[in-house]
């Protein structure tokens, strides 16, 4: 039996500016128009000045993944994802303050 053998490349990216807009956008198989909106609502923080020189972060590719995802399962909106990912953020925070402090975040009651 053959089996179709596909090679993935890629590149690690980080804490510096390296993708372009474009493929930021290909990263979350949306359009640059989208990924304009983020930036708008201020979900994303691109380093340069004009769109066509925009450059994103690792950081960037994240939240632009996790809103595609919000929109995906929830039907939100850009505004509405921009406030989810500000929530999620504060939670994520609030957890590891407690944890910090030597609070068990993980094993108490959910509500």
């Amino acid at each position: 039996m053959d089996r179709e053998q596909e090679l993935l490349t890629g590149n690690v990216i980080g804490d510096e500016a390296v993708l372009s807009i474009e493929e930021l956008a290909r990263a979350c198989s949306a359009e640059a128009q989208w990924v304009i909106e983020l930036v708008a609502v201020g979900l994303l923080e691109p380093q340069g000045t004009e769109t066509s020189g925009w450059r994103f972060r690792a950081a960037d590719l994240i939240c632009a993944r996790r809103v595609a995802r919000l929109q995906r399962d929830f039907g939100a909106t850009v505004d509405a994802a921009a406030v989810m990912i500000d929530l999620l953020d504060e939670i994520e925070q609030l957890r590891a303050c407690l944890k910090r402090v030597g609070l068990d975040v993980d094993g108490g009651p959910r509500w």
